[in-house]
């Protein structure tokens, strides 16, 4: 059986991308690197020139939503002073994440330092990879015994097999009437 690894973060992004890039032309508004390290998913998104205070995230849904603002500034403007150019992005954004199952939005944190907003997302404990027991016995769980075994130690071993065929031989003996 082939593992397969699961993006949790669906259609719902490509989506806003192409909606960011139709408003916006070519350019992102909020572009972002997503990972996974260990037992969490990391998302950075650039948003340089951002107030820290006007940054919003929320889950709904399995959906994590981020909205961010970026205020203009008021430039004079009379006959010795005023635009030249002006290409950098001003206003509301947003950007949303679709959220599989396997995450734990109840966990998720963010900071944003030096314009770069990192969201951490952890992945759900029952999520994560199980070690199964397995029982020698009856088929029952908790009936039998379990196997255990040290490829290191083989004088516990010796000594068991040892002890099992003296009694085995002590059970064959002939018992005098």
């Amino acid at each position: 059986m082939a593992l397969v690894e699961v993006n949790p973060f669906r259609g719902l992004d490509r989506f806003f991308d192409q909606f960011a890039q139709m408003a916006a032309g070519d350019t992102k508004l909020m572009p972002m690197d997503v990972y996974r390290d260990a037992d969490n998913y990391v998302a950075k998104m650039d948003l340089p020139g951002v107030d820290p205070a006007s940054i919003d995230i929320d889950v709904n849904d399995n959906v994590l939503t981020v909205r961010a603002e970026r205020t203009s500034q008021d430039v004079k403007h009379d006959e010795h002073s005023g635009w030249v150019s002006r290409e950098r992005s001003y206003g509301s954004f947003a950007r949303q994440l679709s959220l599989d199952t396997g995450l734990d939005a109840s966990k998720i944190s963010a900071d944003y330092s030096n314009g770069e907003l990192v969201i951490t997302i952890p992945v759900a404990e029952q999520a994560k990879p199980q070690k199964i027991q397995v029982t020698h016995g009856q088929g029952q769980v908790g009936t039998g015994a379990t196997a255990s075994v040290d490829a290191t130690d083989t004088s516990s071993a010796d000594t068991a097999s040892a002890q099992n065929t003296a009694a085995a031989d002590t059970a064959k003996q002939p018992q005098n009437a």
